[in-house]
């Protein structure tokens, strides 16, 4: 039990830590909708086209950028925030931890990533610890400073994120997601107006709100009690407002509504993120997900195939646009279209770099097809392309078991 309970706390440790990209105001491809600039804090000019290339998943140069403001501002614990924030998601990105689907249900505990980069995971801890030195100084001056209170609630948020995704160490996870969102809590306490600091306890609220009695029950006992119904409020009416956390609660709300199976209003927020953030490749691949789940295949096809196309013809430089290949192969396997679903798998043989990952998903699903089409001699030759990406993987684990017999698909 404590660990269903801690996994579904971390649910909201992947997005709820958004929060740090609070500070934003509407990118250049959305100057014609009439909404207020956000503040930023600090106020550094800066501050704009950093989080724009951080929410276009162009994380070096946002890390660039936001490492050159922490320079100009080192004793602002957001400033410091903004550059811890971007370096872990950078690192969850690469590591293969934001993906959506996982955290639609509790598969993610289970899930087999990358392993972080030494020095990045000193990094983050390192930021960690600089932010909170100089919020713990401010809040000891002042118990009831409500800019420190709301910045090491972000802190802690940041790195209950770190210790469960990429330390696994889901105690910790749960000791800092509890005070982040006390933290925050305190925050609405001594302003009850503020909207930023409903996303973490909105998210909190619905997480704890949705687990099973016996679960909830427990959660109390560490201070945490929960609504479903509050959690979805609070973020709603964030998302719905100009805060500087209205996109960051949008991003929240497509996991959650996916989870409660309300496709329809989880695809309407996706779709007013689309056209903002037209390189962010994860808020595309959603999209066509969303609409497989809600059995529109046709659809959620032609969404894997545009993003297919823009993918090789630049749109989201840098980034694995492969992924729509797994996706759609997946995709026409699911429809029993096994002469589709290889040629979609095969599609990743055209990139000259694909990422190994999602090579070896491509290899060895190709390989199955070709099993159930009856061309064993091709399905062998996918198998041991597969192994040879990564022979300790437990996708090389499957390959191997059908070099010595046939997939049947059962």
């Amino acid at each position: 039990m404590p660990r269903h309970f801690i996994g579904s706390i971390v649910l909201t440790l992947l997005l709820g830590p958004v929060v740090l990209r609070a500070q934003q105001q509407p990118t250049k491809t959305i100057a014609a909708q009439t909404v207020e600039k956000f503040k930023f804090r600090p106020a550094d000019p800066l501050n704009a086209q950093a989080f724009e290339h951080f929410y276009n998943m162009e994380y070096e140069r946002s890390i660039q950028e936001f490492t050159l403001i922490s320079e100009r501002h080192p004793d602002d614990p957001d400033a410091i925030n903004h550059l811890l924030n971007t370096v872990l998601f950078h690192e969850l990105y690469r590591i293969g931890a934001l993906n959506a689907g996982e955290y639609a249900n509790d598969s993610f505990l289970n899930s087999s990533h990358h392993s972080a980069d030494p020095h990045t995971r000193e990094q983050i801890k390192a930021l960690v610890q600089k932010a909170t030195a100089i919020e713990e100084k401010r809040l000891e001056a002042d118990p009831k400073n409500v800019s420190a209170t709301y910045a090491r609630g972000v802190t802690r948020a940041q790195f209950a994120t770190y210790t469960a995704l990429i330390e696994h160490a889901w105690f910790s996870a749960l000791r800092n997601a509890v005070g982040a969102r006390h933290d925050h809590e305190k925050v609405l306490e001594l302003d009850p107006r503020n909207l930023d600091a409903k996303l973490i306890v909105g998210a909190h609220n619905y997480v704890v709100g949705s687990l099973p009695w016996g679960v909830k029950a427990a959660s109390s006992m560490v201070g945490l009690g929960g609504s479903k119904e509050k959690g979805l409020e609070y973020l709603q009416e964030t998302a719905a407002g100009n805060s500087e956390t209205s996109i960051d609660a949008k991003i929240v709300l497509v996991v959650f509504l996916r989870r409660e199976r309300r496709y329809d209003e989880a695809l309407q927020i996706l779709r007013s993120l689309e056209p903002q953030y037209p390189h962010n490749i994860l808020f595309a691949m959603e999209d066509g997900n969303l609409l497989r789940v809600k059995s529109q295949y046709g659809q959620a096809e032609a969404v894997y195939r545009r993003v297919w196309l823009d993918g090789r013809n630049g749109k989201y430089a840098g980034l694995p646009y492969e992924v729509s290949a797994v996706a759609l192969g997946d995709l026409l396997r699911g429809q029993k279209n096994y002469t589709g679903a290889a040629a979609g798998y095969e599609q990743i043989n055209e990139v000259q770099k694909p990422d190994p990952e999602a090579a070896q998903k491509a290899a060895l699903g190709a390989g199955e097809m070709y099993d159930l089409l009856h061309k064993r001699d091709l399905a062998l030759k996918k198998y041991q392309a597969a192994i040879a990406l990564d022979s300790n993987s437990h996708l090389a684990d499957l390959a191997r078991k059908w070099v010595k017999e046939p997939y049947s698909g059962t």
